[in-house]
């Protein structure tokens, strides 16, 4: 069994847990540490842009500033996401340990958020192209970035979500349409509080049940470890200079590090 990494969560905020997913993905793709997971959560809630939308379309910044929410462009594509009551993980793994399609790698990789959800006792599926849904109800959404041969894939696991807060920050299109809207999300996505409504989730203990989903089903020896000196020192430089800034957040398309 290949040895990888576990980093325990960190809690900080979005601009610091996006630093920190770059600053893995640009070690790993130096050898500098082996595959990694790690575990996270928001503080102060969030929501994360993809790389490729724009901001002021999707988001109303006034609105998300007043409630200290914060905006944060992902380094991976796909959608804005609303960041609150959730674990968050993500992986860089080598591109040689993966199935190269895309489509392939992420049923491999997501594999290890259904079975943890396996082990709390639900059946979840994986539905392309990266969407995990438990009796067709979406609670995980995922995405994913490759770079320098590395791959970079984060993905929630939802506690709850508050739906109407959620689209009192993202734009709809046709506000008439956003009562519909919001019915159809609570009609379409769930969370483990929705599937154990008197049960209270130890965040710890969640992180040890999905550590195990990923050792077992990607065949891994995870050993408890720490971002390394050149990790930490590239974090704050993409943190202060990248992820807080304008030109990163309002850019449409952004040259990389």
């Amino acid at each position: 069994m290949k040895n990888w990494r576990l980093i325990k969560i960190i809690e900080d905020c979005g601009a610091k847990q996006m630093a920190i997913d770059e600053a893995m993905l640009v070690a790993r793709s130096k050898g500098l540490v082996p595959n990694t997971l790690r575990f996270f959560t928001w503080k102060p809630s969030a929501i994360t842009l993809g790389f490729f939308q724009n901001l002021d379309q999707e988001i109303n910044i006034d609105k998300a500033k007043a409630m200290n929410v914060d905006i944060v462009r992902r380094y991976s594509g796909g959608g804005a996401v609303f960041h609150q009551d959730e674990l968050t993980y993500s992986l860089v793994v080598s591109e040689k340990d993966v199935q190269k399609n895309i489509f392939d790698s992420y049923k491999y990789l997501c594999q290890g958020v259904i079975s943890g959800l396996d082990y709390l006792g639900l059946k979840a599926e994986f539905k392309p192209v990266n969407d995990i849904l438990l009796d067709g109800k979406k609670i995980s959404g995922n995405a994913q970035t490759r770079k320098h041969g590395v791959i970079l894939q984060h993905g929630t696991i939802l506690l709850s979500l508050d739906v109407e807060r959620m689209f009192s920050l993202l734009k709809v299109p046709d506000e008439k349409m956003k009562g519909k809207a919001i019915a159809n999300v609570k009609e379409r996505v769930t969370s483990l509080k929705n599937e154990f409504p008197n049960k209270k989730f130890n965040l710890n203990k969640l992180e040890e049940i999905f550590s195990l989903g990923f050792s077992k089903t990607l065949g891994i020896n995870l050993n408890k470890g720490n971002l390394i000196a050149e990790e930490n020192k590239l974090i704050q430089e993409l943190y202060l200079n990248k992820y807080l800034s304008k030109d990163w957040n309002y850019k449409q398309v952004y040259k990389p590090l």
